[in-house]
């Protein structure tokens, strides 16, 4: 069975800083150096701003540039969200820039409403599904975690579940509970990736980016500091779960708007 390997980056957003916080990623991807897939967090340029004439960002932008040079120079998969417009619409938008050149996109799906992002921003109505070395992955934003039935692995569609996110510490224990709770519903293998440090909205945040086996096991956690980590990942342990115990076999399907796989 073919394995996987994955590389979080878990930093601290310089707030509002996208020269800044290119650069210092720029710094920690030249360190890596044999890997699949590589993962920032959610808004990894600016941090979690609502600020978004300022610095939204377009398909053709500066930022995406910079994930498509580096995905062709690496040979590797690079994923991290960005503010960008369209249709005079903004959208918290997942970029994952492929190492053949390809560029696909999710748009966060569940906006938090408790910072007024509802208010700024739309939300997303499609799921994305991306297939690296015949391992099936689909990539989600943040609070998008606490909504099971968007979620759902219905027929096993994904092996993974990733999740980028600006998590706060305050909370970080639904973090925790939340990826485990995904990871064994939907017999997948789950990742969170978070940011540390505080946001000028003095906002803490104390990272917890972790790996989830199928079984809810923990196969990854990092805590309260920057950090580069990498992991691979076993198909044949996933195959076995799915095949021993097949709950998704008897999963119940819920008809959801605009519900796109």
């Amino acid at each position: 069975m073919t394995s996987l390997s994955i590389t979080i980056i878990q930093h601290d957003i310089i707030w509002e800083n996208p020269k800044a916080n290119i650069e210092l990623i720029d710094k920690k991807i030249a360190q890596i150096a044999d890997t699949d897939l590589i993962i920032l967090p959610e808004m990894f340029a600016t941090g979690f701003t609502m600020n978004v004439e300022k610095f939204t960002q377009s398909m053709t932008g500066h930022i995406v540039c910079w994930l498509e040079k580096n995905a062709l120079k690496k040979s590797v998969d690079i994923i991290g969200s960005i503010i960008t417009k369209q249709n005079n619409q903004y959208f918290n938008r997942l970029i994952w820039a492929s190492s053949t050149g390809e560029v696909y996109t999710y748009d966060k799906r569940h906006l938090f409403r408790m910072a007024g992002e509802d208010k700024i921003y739309t939300q997303g109505t499609k799921h994305l599904t991306v297939n690296i070395k015949n391992w099936k992955i689909s990539p989600f934003i943040c609070y998008d975690l606490r909504f099971p039935c968007w979620l759902r692995n219905y027929g096993n569609y994904y092996d993974i579940a990733l999740f980028i996110a600006n998590w706060p510490k305050k909370r970080i224990y639904h973090w925790e509970t939340l990826l485990k709770a995904r990871a064994i519903e939907n017999q997948c293998y789950t990742i969170g990736v978070n940011r540390v440090g505080e946001d000028k909205n003095k906002i803490q945040y104390n990272g917890h980016s972790m790996v989830i086996a199928p079984d809810g096991k923990v196969l990854l956690q990092k805590d309260n500091k920057e950090s580069i980590s990498t992991i691979i990942l076993s198909k044949e342990i996933l195959e076995k779960a799915r095949e021993f115990f097949p709950v998704w076999k008897d999963a119940d399907f819920h008809d959801i708007p605009d519900f796109k796989i």
